[in-house]
């Protein structure tokens, strides 16, 4: 699409008045794309004070960006006016810490965690690297504690960390959530494989059932329920304790103390489930899902709140 000048005025308009702005699919709490997700987990690293816009809202915008800086893809980061990049440019930024110093964020700590490898365990691994000379052992942690091995080459940036005559690479954020970490060997139901112990994790989200949600209602102690829909969505039906997760309620949570409990909720149970993830990445302990959504609530708890 051709790019109007009206539409080149807002997209230059919104970069010019924030310093890091993104645009990206969906919203920090629900990013719609892996790709987005990744980058804004970057930028909650480096600094609370960036901009977001959700091309998914506006077609306009999620066509125009792309024209007004010749890059094909979404997410787009900008900062001070210009173009970084998309998610692979900003990862590697981030890891070698470029980006820290573009955004002015402090430097990265680059101390290696302490890890304990088993005896079995690092057998296995220099049994792997007989097999595949040349390469290194890298583990990366995600935002959601999913930990995952591969063999490949040694980009240079990586932290490095020795047990039991086993080196061990990890990328900065991985880094920073390794610091403790144990692996051995355990028997599964598909055979012997690598078990990780990770002290920093924070629990797990827990899946409620409507009948434990309304327990949980009824009962004395604060819960916090939010309606991760949107607000047509919940025009059509609502539970009515809850409160919509929108950018105040955002805030909120924010403040809340982190071992406070927090439900949440949607349609059937996989968007609420991407929100309560969110929060659970960043620390708060005592996060649920309402299993099925709304829909179970109506036709298990309270069949007068309306099926769509």
């Amino acid at each position: 699409m051709a790019l109007s000048d009206v539409l080149s005025n807002r997209i230059e308009e919104t970069i010019g008045s924030n310093r890091v702005v993104l645009f990206m699919k969906g919203t920090p709490a629900q990013p719609q794309c892996g790709f987005s997700a990744s980058v804004i987990e970057v930028l909650n690293h480096l600094t609370p004070d960036y901009a977001t816009i959700d091309v998914l809202a506006d077609p306009e915008i999620r066509e125009g960006i792309k024209e007004f800086s010749n890059w094909p893809t979404i997410p787009q980061l900008y900062v001070s006016g210009q173009l970084v990049g998309g998610c692979d440019i900003v990862k590697q930024m981030f890891n070698t810490g470029e980006l820290h110093a573009l955004v002015g964020a402090t430097p990265p700590e680059r101390t290696a965690p302490q890890i304990k490898i088993s005896d079995q365990a690092a057998a296995a691994i220099k049994q792997a690297l007989e097999q595949q000379p040349g390469v290194a052992v890298h583990l990366q942690i995600s935002a959601t504690w999913n930990h995952q091995f591969n063999l490949g080459p040694a980009q240079g940036h990586e932290i490095k960390a020795d047990s039991n005559g086993v080196e061990i690479l990890f990328d900065l954020s991985s880094a920073q959530r390794a610091n403790g970490l144990t692996i051995d060997m355990a028997e599964t139901a598909h055979g012997t494989g690598f078990n990780i112990h990770n002290p920093n994790a924070p629990p797990p989200v827990k899946q409620i059932s409507p009948n434990e949600l309304k327990n949980m209602l009824l009962a004395p102690g604060k819960i916090h329920l939010f309606d991760v829909r949107e607000p047509d969505e919940r025009a059509k039906a609502c539970i009515e304790e809850s409160r919509l997760l929108d950018k105040d309620a955002v805030d909120f949570i924010e403040r809340l103390p982190k071992d406070e409990a927090m439900v949440f909720y949607c349609h059937t149970g996989r968007r609420s489930q991407s929100a309560a993830d969110y929060f659970r990445e960043r620390g708060y302990t005592s996060v649920h899902n309402l299993s099925g959504g709304i829909d179970a609530w109506s036709q298990r708890v309270d069949p007068d709140v309306p099926r769509y």
